[in-house]
């Protein structure tokens, strides 16, 4: 099957400090990181490191990274247990609470963060 993205991205003015954020949810995301630089640091699954798909960076065009009113990265997890852990290591690593883990109108079981950054994260579920 093909998959839809390629990778995602996540603009950051700290790299630091949202490497500390994302390092420490990374595992209930499934997600291990692969890379840093100066420029960027770059996760990957687990299984198939070799294939990145989510990058935090600093802008290219050098300007101030900014998020998206109205966007949001939603990540797979495994079970309800990674999406209360995600959620919980997120706000001890300087996220911010934007929906507390919990099943949805659509019977599926979320949390959503917003990061350092002020990027949307969400873990979902699948729990139907």
């Amino acid at each position: 099957m093909k998959k839809l993205f390629a990778f995602v991205m996540v603009g950051s003015n700290d790299l630091n400090k949202s490497g500390k954020f994302y390092d420490a949810v990374a595992i209930y995301l499934g997600i291990i990181k692969v890379k840093t630089t100066d420029k960027y640091i770059s996760y990957a699954q687990k299984n198939s490191p070799e294939q990145i798909e989510f990058y935090v960076t600093k802008p290219h065009n050098k300007e101030a990274a900014t998020y998206g009113n109205g966007t949001m990265i939603s990540f797979m997890v495994d079970s309800t247990k990674a999406v209360d852990s995600f959620h919980s290591s997120a706000l001890e690593n300087g996220g911010v609470n934007e929906g507390l883990p919990g099943i949805r109108t659509d019977g599926n079981y979320y949390a959503y963060v917003r990061d350092p950054e002020g990027n949307k994260i969400c873990a979902r579920y699948n729990s139907k």
